[in-house]
């Protein structure tokens, strides 16, 4: 298998996992797909961490080796669009897991989508550079004070959402949902 192929393979998973939305967002996704996830505060490097290990949840997940998933598609740094899956991943398994409810990560993911402002781009009304805009200003965290424009919005924040790390951002939204 050529590492074409696989990173093809990985996309159309990754695709799946979360686009449970009428139409196609395929050219969204590959535009997220492209950008690197670059963080400003440190502990965001935990987010990019989970983004890369999703490539090898993929491998484990259709028997892969480590070694075939290093060599084919460890060779860039964690994109957009798999820190925002591994993050609505780890929301759904770690915090909101509810068997009674059943798996609910493509909620958490199209909610963070919806909060950038991106959730109406799908393949027939695509912007490219609406979208690059839009990942600009979120990974430059040139966005709202309550999140507005982020990831996530915490309506009458104590906090100012700018300067909170992202897991600490999904926290505050979950407790604000809820």
């Amino acid at each position: 298998m050529t590492r074409h192929e696989l990173s093809e393979l990985y996309f159309d998973w990754m695709y799946r996992l979360v686009c449970k939305k009428a139409g196609s967002y395929r050219r969204l996704f590959k535009q997220l797909h492209s950008i690197d996830f670059e963080y400003l505060i440190p502990m965001d490097g935990n987010r990019a961490e989970d983004g890369v290990d999703l490539r090898y949840r993929f491998g484990y997940e259709n028997a892969y080796d480590d070694h075939t998933i290093a060599r084919c598609l460890d060779d860039h740094p964690c994109s957009v669009l798999e820190m925002l899956i591994a993050l609505a991943i780890r929301c759904e398994e770690h915090i909101m897991d509810d068997p009674d409810i059943g798996d609910r990560t493509y909620i958490w993911f199209w909610n963070m989508v919806q909060n950038l402002g991106l959730d109406f781009m799908s393949d027939s009304r695509y912007e490219p550079e609406y979208v690059a805009a839009t990942i600009e200003r979120f990974l430059n965290r040139d966005y709202g004070r309550n999140g507005t424009g982020g990831l996530f919005t915490v309506n009458n924040s104590r906090y100012d959402m700018r300067s909170m790390e992202i897991w600490y951002q999904m926290c505050a939204y979950l407790e604000d949902i809820v």
